[in-house]
């Protein structure tokens, strides 16, 4: 099993009023590609995290292999996702992949 975690920051010119209906676009929408996007086990997304983080928001994805990250990250409805919900209202993207050890 392979874990994928992406954080980012909002852009600064994302006034704070926007931002809870730009979150639940977000998740409502990345966490619909479990069962459309190949080897995509789950989807959690963090919009909520403590202060003590560096980021803002967060999606922790679990996928069946390595070799699904890329599949993920090509897939038509993943990139639809991203493009439309994400991608324009953050910055500073963070990404972290691991294989779970049994």
């Amino acid at each position: 099993m392979v874990h994928h975690i992406v954080m980012w920051k909002f852009r600064p010119e994302i006034e704070e009023a926007r931002k809870p209906e730009i979150k639940a676009a977000m998740k409502e929408n990345l966490t619909a590609l479990v069962g459309k996007v190949p080897g995509l086990l789950t989807a959690e997304f963090v919009g909520e995290p403590l202060s003590s983080g560096t980021h803002d928001i967060a999606l922790v994805t679990t996928l069946e292999k390595a070799s699904d990250i890329a599949v993920y990250a090509e897939h038509p409805e993943h990139v639809k996702a991203a493009d439309t919900y994400v991608r324009p209202y953050v910055t500073d993207r963070a990404c972290l992949d691991y294989e779970e050890m049994s």
